[in-house]
């Protein structure tokens, strides 16, 4: 997803015995939710109920799934009955979760019913739009999800989704899946049915209620890819959506198969600039006509295979989410229009990660956000995810990247994995060790800082030149430099490296990093 500040601003899938990736301690696995909720234009009180099919992973004389509870202000959501088979269960409502009481064995399967009903305190954004017009916006990331939705609120835990939803007629609803059934109501209501057969975290479950203007674009591929605008906006969004068949083509051909049923693009209001949404992406209201919807679409879409489809095990590896979709984004664009302009955003990219250092001085794997799981969208997670990536690609070269990117999407396409995982996927794909290179770009903070000096010696003919790291701890990497028309490659691994150069001639300049491969920064020093 990408904030708004950043001004940018899933027949059912295998499932392979590695997807089982739940949290440490959990009692129940989640195998399919059905939401059934009731909207309406009088007030914001939504009504739902809520069957959860689950799995047990250990004995158990009770369980809880997430729900916040209406507090005296009034919002939140009320319990009024939790069963099984018709059979009412005891219950208790804690402020964030409701706790049912029943035995069970390891291994046995059961489903339970929650009724409840409330104000969502978020995570549903009931509002009106710029045009004025009502709507409705599921909006789960990170954990909003149980604010209005009973479940396992974590991405671990991953489900098959049914969401049927019974609404005023003049609205048209979109959700994860595909449409199974769209029918009329006494009293001006509607139903309308959305399955989606893939599993799916929490974070990326929605729906999207709203007057909108639909567009079937086109298929690619056989997945057919939708246009939801406001009607006010349906030229111009159905215009600029339409360059999503291009992306999703173009990813298909660089990852591998797409998970879902359809890519569904959605104009909406929510508190994020875009919204990976599972083949339902939500989009700011005004990135109809935004310059930057190409690059905003190529994010959220690469997200469908990155964060949706192979999810990180736990948010301290979110950036197997946003560094993968802001790397991916570049390489998009790069394909498209060249490599001057993957550099000069790889340069930007840079910029960021080296002034958010200043703020905050912290590694890329995070495990200090103590459930402030906002404080991780920040360029740690984005930009230098993005970068471990590109730098990954170039010391292991395009084809063993590319081959150890497809390889690590189709072993966790419906599963779990954290930054361990991929690394033994890219070290199986290249038969390189690479734990050097993800601790020291993804579980150190900052950054080589580089001061390099040389001088020309005109007797041995020949550039002396000294590369100083001024941190602490010694990054191991390859240093690219052009002298004239000559790129010289450089392995450094210690706080002081020194080599001579045979040139011809005194350089006029030496060019360090000339093509943008290294998250370094340079102080260059030219002795007389």
């Amino acid at each position: 997803m990408l904030k708004k500040l950043f001004k940018l601003s899933f027949l059912l899938a295998f499932i392979s015995p590695i997807a089982h990736a739940q949290s440490p301690g959990a009692i129940i696995d989640v195998q399919h939710y059905n939401f059934a909720i009731r909207l309406n234009d009088q007030n914001d009180t939504i009504k739902g109920q809520a069957d959860i099919a689950v799995k047990y992973l250990k004995d158990a004389g009770s369980f809880q799934v997430n729900l916040v509870k209406q507090k005296a202000a009034g919002k939140g959501m009320l319990v009024s009955s939790v069963t099984e088979n018709g059979t009412k269960l005891q219950f208790q409502q804690s402020d964030d979760a409701v706790i049912i009481n029943t035995t069970a064995k390891s291994g046995s399967e059961h489903t339970y019913t929650i009724t409840y009903q409330g104000i969502p305190a978020d995570g549903l954004i009931i509002s009106t739009n710029k045009f004025g017009h009502r709507i409705f916006f599921g909006d789960n990331w990170p954990n909003r999800a149980h604010n209005w939705l009973p479940c396992v609120d974590e991405p671990a835990d991953k489900a098959t989704v049914d969401f049927i939803v019974t609404a005023p007629d003049h609205y048209q609803v979109v959700a994860n899946g595909s449409k199974v059934s769209e029918t009329a109501l006494p009293g001006n209501l509607k139903l309308t049915h959305w399955k989606e057969s893939t599993v799916l975290p929490t974070k990326v479950m929605v729906i999207g209620v709203a007057d909108f203007a639909i567009d079937h674009t086109g298929d690619v591929k056989g997945i057919p890819v939708y246009t939801y605008v406001f009607p006010d906006n349906k030229e111009i969004g159905f215009n600029g959506y339409a360059v999503a068949k291009e992306i999703l083509a173009y990813y298909i051909d660089k990852f591998g198969p797409y998970a879902y049923e359809k890519l569904a693009n959605v104009q909406s209001k929510t508190i994020f600039g875009g919204m990976e949404n599972a083949s339902c992406i939500f989009y700011f209201e005004n990135s109809v006509g935004d310059k930057g919807i190409e690059e905003l679409m190529a994010h959220e879409i690469a997200h469908q295979w990155f964060g949706d489809a192979a999810s990180e095990k736990n948010f301290s590896h979110l950036w197997l989410s946003e560094g993968f979709a802001t790397y991916m984004t570049n390489v998009y664009l790069e394909g498209k229009y060249g490599k001057d302009i993957f550099k000069d955003r790889l340069e930007k990219d840079r910029k960021k990660v080296f002034q958010f250092e200043k703020e905050r001085n912290t590694p890329v794997v995070d495990t200090t956000a103590n459930g402030n799981y906002m404080d991780l969208l920040n360029a740690n997670s984005y930009e230098k995810g993005g970068w471990v990536l590109h730098m990954l690609r170039r010391k292991l070269g395009d084809e063993t990247f590319w081959k150890g990117i497809r390889a690590y999407y189709a072993k966790y396409d419906g599963g779990n994995a954290n930054t361990d995982d991929l690394c033994k996927v890219m070290e199986q794909a290249s038969g390189q060790n690479l734990e050097q290179f993800f601790k020291q770009w993804v579980y150190t903070p900052g950054h080589p800082q580089l001061h390099i000096t040389w001088l020309y010696n005109p007797a041995k003919r020949a550039v002396d030149m000294q590369i100083k790291q001024d941190q602490s701890n010694p990054y191991e990497f390859t240093l690219e430099c052009l002298i004239g028309k000559k790129m010289l490659k450089v392995k450094v691994k210690d706080q002081a490296t020194y080599i001579e150069i045979p040139v011809p001639a005194k350089p006029a300049d030496i060019t360090f990093d000339p093509n943008v491969n290294l998250l370094a920064s340079f102080e260059v020093v030219k002795a007389n």
